[in-house]
């Protein structure tokens, strides 16, 4: 029994796979951490073999360690389910990210002809904040923090301005794509329609 606990996946966390024999230690840079979810709600690592809290999790997340989640049983991808319960978790307690209009916009999305490109929208804007974000971490690095406190105590520095001006015109160009799109995806509903605008 103790050896289907010790599985890993050698694919990326997105895909679906059967689970291997497998009692690997050393953690390769392609080899996904497993965590199973069993019946009684509880969580399983399979890389440390010990049973792990949704704080842990997230504590994987933040570190930015790929893992897979799975249901125990029939071995379905539950990964984004996990990641859905550590935003609820967040926003429940805490200062919460998202406003109660942003939330309900969201949720009138769904089902909507426009959910895919505003789920495209999101995860580019998301992408390019965190790239900005590594781009600052990186600078922040080779100063010392009393030099930066004093930098972002009253003025921005110019690169800061720099990085702020190149993602607030990515996300001009983005919308414009958007809007573009949803223009010609009109147009030709209404030439299937037989109608012209």
């Amino acid at each position: 029994m103790a050896s289907q606990h010790l599985q890993r996946s050698t694919v990326p966390a997105t895909k679906k796979t059967t689970p291997s024999k497998s009692k690997k230690t050393d953690q390769s840079a392609d080899t996904v951490r497993v965590i199973k979810k069993y019946p009684n709600r509880r969580l399983y690592d399979t890389a440390s073999s010990s049973y792990v809290t949704l704080s842990q999790v997230r504590e994987l997340v933040m570190s930015g360690e790929a893992f897979v989640a799975r249901d125990a049983k029939t071995n379905e991808d539950l990964t984004r389910s996990i990641l859905l319960q550590i935003i609820l978790e967040e926003e429940s307690g805490g200062v919460p990210m998202f406003s109660e209009a942003v939330l309900s916009n969201l949720i009138r999305f769904y089902g909507h002809a426009m959910q895919g490109l505003v789920g495209g929208y999101l995860e580019k804007n998301m992408q390019m904040f965190t790239d900005l974000q590594q781009q600052m971490k990186g600078q922040s690095q080779a100063l010392p923090p009393e030099v930066w406190q004093h930098m972002l105590g009253n003025t921005q520095p110019a690169s800061m301005k720099d990085l702020m001006t190149n993602y607030t015109e990515q996300t001009q160009t983005a919308l414009k794509t958007m809007q573009e799109q949803m223009q010609k995806q009109g147009e030709q509903m209404w030439s299937a329609m037989g109608l012209k605008r």
